[in-house]
């Protein structure tokens, strides 16, 4: 059971939460298995969507994933700036990728040159939003208080996105501290949402981020949704 006081005496001796001092790293399986699941999404794209040849990306895209898995093959507790460089490389080329394939899908979109059945159209929009979803969801878990590798050390006490678990810690279990599937869950409320549901950003970049890919969300849904519509119509 929860002891919760207000005697600002025993509060001193409370420890300090998990995501506050230094832990073990958090498993490396889960950010890895979003990845792969996003080179399998763009294997499947249609071929007018992607950049050609289209294995260069996914194969750019694994080769900086296994030199991060080789740097921390189990759990995320070894840092430095090439580490970083990397792991922020990784969410930009497959950033870039996913960014092309949504303009060239819009601007069919808008041009009317898309063709592809009401079905086919719907699976690809949902493909490129899912992608997005993990491209954010791998940002925020990278930039947040400085990556997972900083986090686990305890480096900075400031969070740049403010979780429940956070503002409440008697209501959190005593080791918890945000991992990948936090972020994602945040990615994908903000791209269901188009806003900040119960993780709050607190600053600026965070805010950015936020709207930015609110933005992208929107203009997917609306378009790939009333195209599918009217081609059903």
């Amino acid at each position: 059971m929860w002891h919760v006081t207000d005697d600002p005496r025993e509060t001193e001796h409370l420890p300090a939460p998990a995501w506050r001092r230094v832990t073990r790293g958090e498993p490396r399986w889960t950010s890895t298995a979003a990845v792969v699941a996003v080179v399998v999404i763009q294997l499947t794209l249609p071929s007018r969507l992607v950049v050609h040849p289209q294995w260069l990306m996914p194969a750019v895209e694994l080769a900086l994933l296994v030199a991060l898995v080789a740097s921390n093959p189990h759990r995320i507790e070894r840092g430095s700036r090439t580490i970083r460089a990397l792991e922020i490389g990784l969410a930009l080329v497959i950033g870039g990728a996913n960014a092309y394939s949504a303009v060239r899908l819009v601007a069919d979109l808008i041009g009317g040159t898309e063709t592809s059945a009401a079905g086919a159209l719907l699976l690809t929009g949902g493909a490129i939003w899912l992608t997005n979803t993990v491209i954010f969801a791998l940002l925020y878990w990278e930039l947040d208080r400085g990556g997972p590798a900083a986090r686990s050390q305890g480096e900075r006490d400031v969070p740049d996105f403010l979780f429940v678990q956070m503002q409440s810690p008697e209501l959190a279990p005593p080791h918890w501290e945000p991992a990948f599937f936090d972020y994602f869950y945040l990615s994908f409320t903000n791209s269901t949402a188009f806003s900040p549901t119960d993780v709050m950003p607190m600053t600026r970049w965070a805010k950015a981020l936020m709207l930015a890919q609110s933005a992208v969300s929107l203009l997917t849904v609306v378009l790939v949704v009333a195209r599918a519509v009217n081609i059903l119509g």
